[in-house]
């Protein structure tokens, strides 16, 4: 693996792969970022232009399985991926890419002309986020698999919540028709697999999974509420605030924008065809009460600076808005922010890296998504033949501790998978594992070499 950029995506990237033993080559020109990166993580740094061909060639890029380019210029991921492909055209290829200069122009084309297999936009993906996070309003995580029939929801607990000291065993008496399965649950920032005898408590983030049909039914049973909120305030008119707008418009929302340039609100106001555009500042309290936010379901904070962020999402809850969502970019703010109450959190580097982790998972990978907390992911799979997945019972199945089967799909059926489920080639599977099982994850999702 080949990692062109040592910035907060290469870092991250960059650890969970050496946490999984894998061989890791990290390039980049700053010193001082290459030795952030070694002082934490068992890497080979490589001072250098990812852009220059023989720093690639010294990488190994003809050996080198997966290249990602991702740092902050796209000119220099562009430019790597260029000779990548020159020197390599084999080799699974990721840039990171922001500009709708480039992103705009006909569609395709990059990946065309540069033989790429993905393009990553982090303003695109999170708007994404934002987006899933609407359709679930009382959910702090959501993500969509298997073409949007399955859901994976992360709701917290509170207090009067249903399922509170409920264990596992008594959630599943309960349920009575409703199928889901409690896949993880963070408690107090640290992760745990779930299993019988293990109770629900306060503040709980409990990650459920379930089908789409039933998403509504699961969210009545943890006591959250599913209607889509109708007016929304988004304060922040950078990239991903125009991009949100311009989404919302079409969802039929009653949409504002706040924005504090002015010259940038003209462009906006010019932009947009129904957002109201509102000059001011969103820290500014009485701007706020000006434009009632009390009333509003939903205040998304999206400024380029994450202190503003923070405030705003404090200032506007306090106010009485129902929900805030806050835009949150140092991964090192994340737990501090969880700690005082804004569990509502997107990051344009976290959602890159859940796009990245598909790619760089060794078996027939699907899609994939980090938890909160990133010490777990959620991979969906095609099992193959030959593969340790297929052909025998799951209780057979010497999965490590803290890897789970969360769900099989088997044609148009959802299977919610007992002991004595047999997976099949060519079935979906979704799979829960920790950081620390995933190595062993992807050994039982390779294809065993047959014994003569």
């Amino acid at each position: 693996m080949i990692i062109v950029g040592a910035g907060e995506v290469g870092f991250h990237i960059a650890q969970r792969l050496a946490e999984e033993n894998k061989e890791v080559v990290v390039i980049d020109k700053d010193p001082a970022a290459l030795a952030r990166l070694t002082d934490a993580l068992d890497v080979q740094p490589l001072e250098g232009s990812g852009s220059d061909p023989k720093v690639l060639e010294e990488a190994g890029i003809q050996e080198a399985q997966t290249f990602l380019a991702v740092t902050d210029s796209d000119e220099t991921n562009l430019i790597a991926c260029f000779f990548a492909n020159v020197l390599a055209p084999d080799v699974k290829k990721l840039a990171r890419i922001r500009s709708e200069a480039y992103t705009d122009f006909r569609p395709g084309f990059l990946e065309t002309s540069l033989n790429l297999d993905r393009v990553i936009n982090p303003d695109v993906e999170v708007v994404r986020t934002i987006e899933r996070l609407i359709s679930v309003p009382d959910a702090e995580d959501v993500s969509e698999f298997a073409e949007g029939r399955l859901h994976l929801i992360g709701i917290r607990i509170k207090e009067g919540c249903p399922v509170l000291g409920a264990s596992m065993a008594e959630l599943r008496q309960a349920v009575g028709n409703v199928r889901f399965v409690v896949g993880a649950i963070f408690r107090n920032d640290a992760l745990l697999v779930p299993y019988g005898r293990d109770v629900i408590q306060r503040d709980d983030l409990v990650y459920v999974v379930c089908e789409t049909r039933d998403l509504k039914k699961v969210l009545r049973f943890f006591g959250c509420r599913s209607e889509h909120p109708g007016n929304v305030l988004i304060i922040g008119g950078g990239d991903i605030g125009l991009r949100l707008a311009r989404r919302l418009e079409k969802q039929s929302l009653h949409v504002r924008l706040l924005e504090k340039d002015l010259a940038r609100c003209q462009v906006l106001a010019d932009s947009l065809d129904h957002t109201i555009v509102l000059h001011g500042d969103g820290t500014d309290q009485r701007i706020l009460l000006e434009e009632n936010v009390g009333r509003m379901d939903l205040v998304v904070a999206l400024t380029g600076d994450e202190e503003t962020n923070i405030l705003c999402s404090l200032l506007t809850r306090r106010l009485g808005a129902r929900m805030a969502i806050t835009r949150i970019s140092k991964f090192a703010y994340m737990p501090i922010v969880n700690a005082i109450g804004l569990g509502h959190i997107v990051s344009p580097r976290l959602s890159a890296i859940n796009t990245i982790l598909q790619y760089v998972r060794t078996g027939k990978i699907l899609s994939a998504f980090s938890l909160k907390g990133e010490e777990a992911e959620v991979l969906e799979v095609e099992a193959v033949e030959r593969s340790g997945l297929v052909g025998r019972p799951l209780k057979d199945i010497k999965f490590p501790k803290g890897a789970i089967v969360l769900a099989v799909l088997r044609g148009t059926e959802t299977i919610i998978p007992t002991g004595d489920t047999a997976i099949q080639p060519g079935e979906r599977v979704l799979i829960l594992s920790t950081r620390r099982a995933m190595a062993r994850v992807e050994e039982e999702l390779s294809v065993k070499m047959r014994t003569i």
